[in-house]
């Protein structure tokens, strides 16, 4: 089976365990895994790393993340989205375009935010969502995160729901990583006085790989190599590359230094072959391998 990426278009329901669980099936082996999760309730972009590539994952720089999502105001949950309990119901019959326009404004640029208590982030070595469905009450303190675009491309009112009417309103979003969609709509709905949580999240960006190149689970079930992405392109597609020489090649192979050419940040070493022999990290006086996917 090919070495490379996968880029998967998530479907709703799934973890992103589980997605991992069907690709080791689809490219018969056990070393596959994903650079960054998706909600179970989230469809879209999921990249996946099959065999060497999975070495590749944690050098990735997948910081920028692009979303559609729908936001329901007039409801907020216990988990920020469809699938958790009401805990609160008010009237979204005078929220109005301008004061809409006005609250996403206050949440885009440079914003300090708190995760969902629902996250998967770590609480005393413990994920905090296992913690809320143990009956914890999590608090997870506010960080910076950077919303670049939250942008409002469509406003319906379905009428009321469960008595109270509520304004669904369809975004597109792009942030920085660690940024939570769903706390964007939990404060969306806190700033205008009616709650807020999301119905819908599709995520269409990660880093340089978009929704265009990603195929459904069932898509790659059809192929005989659900890898297309093999890793040199993989690596071109994520990184800047140096092509190398065979003696170049050699020393890498070995663990060698070379000298520098450049390039900043973590970057991809390719031999004359079109194979990628290392990912290398320049100084001031050394290129050094920082991985090696050809050992001599």
């Amino acid at each position: 089976m090919t070495s490379g990426l996968v880029i998967v278009d998530k479907p709703g329901g799934w973890t992103s365990h589980d997605v991992v669980g069907r690709m080791r099936r689809l490219a018969r082996t056990r070393r596959v895994g994903h650079a960054g999760t998706l909600d179970p309730m989230a469809t879209g972009v999921l990249v996946l790393g099959v065999d060497k590539a999975t070495r590749l994952l944690g050098h990735l720089v997948l910081t920028d993340k692009a979303y559609t999502a729908t936001i329901r105001l007039g409801r907020a949950t216990a988990t920020d989205d469809a699938e958790g309990d009401t805990i609160l119901e008010r009237s979204a019959a005078a929220v109005d375009e301008a004061s809409l326009r006005a609250a996403i404004s206050d949440l885009t640029g440079g914003i300090l935010q708190a995760p969902s208590s629902v996250s998967a982030i770590k609480v005393n070595g413990e994920r905090a969502y296992a913690r809320v469905r143990a009956g914890e009450d999590v608090s997870l303190p506010p960080r910076p995160v950077t919303v670049a675009r939250f942008d409002i491309t469509g406003l319906a009112r379905p009428g009321d729901i469960a008595g109270e009417p509520v304004l669904d309103v369809e975004v597109e979003v792009e942030c920085s990583s660690g940024t939570y969609v769903r706390a964007l709509a939990r404060d969306l709905g806190a700033a205008l006085g009616v709650g807020g949580h999301l119905t819908a999240l599709r995520r269409t960006r990660v880093g340089p790989f978009e929704l265009a190149q990603a195929r459904t689970l069932d898509q790659l079930g059809e192929l005989e190599d659900p890898v297309l992405l093999p890793l040199p392109d993989a690596v071109r597609a994520a990184m800047a590359v140096r092509e190398v020489t065979g003696e170049e090649a050699a020393a890498l192979s070995h663990g060698k230094f070379l000298v520098p050419a450049g390039l900043a940040g973590v970057h991809g070493a390719i031999g004359p072959a079109g194979t990628v022999i290392a990912l290398l990290r320049e100084d001031a006086d050394h290129s050094r391998p920082v991985l090696v996917f050809e050992p001599a």
